[in-house]
C-alpha cells in the first residue's frame, strides 16, 4: 500500500512540474534589397525640394559614434573601417600612420587630415529631400551613420568640398571609374533614408544608369 502511495505520489509530481519553456527562436535580421540600379532610380519618390530653414546645425554630428567608450568618434571610426593600412590608434583616438584610397578621384591618401568624411547624400540635400520633417535625434542618427558602409565616406578633402552640398545633376566624382559606384550609392542612401528626388536629380541619374549596365543598388531600410 505504502508502495502504491509513493508511486501515486510521484505520478502526481511529474503531472504538475513546470514544462520547460522552449527558448524563442532568435530573429533573423532582414536581407538587403538588392536592385538593378534603374529600378532602384524608378523606386525614388518624386517630389520638389525646400531648404527653406536649413541649418548645418540641425543635423548634430560627429557624435561618439558606435562604441561611446572606445574615444572615436564618428569621424573617426569611418577612418578606421575604411584604412587601406589601418592606422595606429593613440590617446583620445589619436590617428598616426594608415593609407586610404579615394575612390571619388583614385587618391592614395597617408595622412587623416587629409580625408574628409563626406555624407553620401549632403546634410543639405538630405534636409529639401524630407529630413526636415524629422526631429532632432533622427537626424543625429542620419549624420552619423555607421549601420551602412554606403552613407558615410572618407575621400579627398578636396573632392569633397568640389561636392558641397550638390546632388548627380550637378556634380559626380571626377574619376570616371568612381561614377557607377557613386551613383548606386547615392540611390541607396536616399532609398535606405526614404528620401525624396526631384526632377532634375532623378533625370541625370537615369542618364549616368544607362551607362552603368549590370550595376545594382543594395540598401537596407534604416532602422
Amino acid at each position: 500500500m505504502i508502495k502504491n502511495l509513493v508511486r501515486g505520489l510521484a505520478a502526481l509530481s511529474l503531472t504538475l512540474a513546470p514544462l520547460t519553456a522552449t527558448p524563442p527562436a532568435q530573429a533573423r535580421a532582414p536581407e538587403p534589397t538588392v536592385l538593378p540600379i534603374g529600378v532602384a532610380i524608378s523606386a525614388l519618390p518624386l517630389d520638389t525640394e525646400s531648404r527653406d530653414g536649413y541649418t548645418r546645425s540641425a543635423f548634430r554630428h560627429w557624435n561618439a559614434g558606435a562604441n561611446p567608450s572606445d574615444g572615436c568618434n564618428t569621424r573617426n571610426e569611418v577612418l578606421i573601417s575604411e584604412a587601406d593600412t589601418a592606422p595606429t590608434i593613440g590617446p583620445r583616438c589619436t590617428l598616426t600612420g594608415g593609407s586610404w584610397s579615394s575612390y571619388y578621384d583614385e587618391q592614395m591618401v597617408t595622412s587623416a587630415s587629409r580625408l574628409d568624411i563626406d555624407h553620401m547624400v549632403p546634410l543639405a540635400e538630405a534636409w529639401d529631400s524630407g529630413a526636415s520633417g524629422w526631429d532632432a535625434k533622427r537626424r543625429e542618427q542620419y549624420a552619423n551613420d555607421l549601420g551602412s558602409e554606403r552613407s558615410l565616406v572618407a575621400v579627398t578633402a578636396k573632392t569633397n568640398r568640389s561636392k558641397s552640398d550638390k546632388d548627380p545633376s550637378q556634380w559626380l566624382p571626377p574619376a570616371a571609374s568612381a561614377q557607377c559606384t557613386y551613383g548606386a550609392d547615392w540611390v541607396a542612401t536616399k532609398l535606405r533614408w526614404k528620401l525624396t528626388a526631384d526632377d532634375a536629380e532623378r533625370t541625370a541619374l537615369e542618364a549616368l544608369a544607362a551607362g552603368c549596365a549590370g550595376t545594382t543598388v543594395t540598401y537596407e531600410a534604416a532602422p
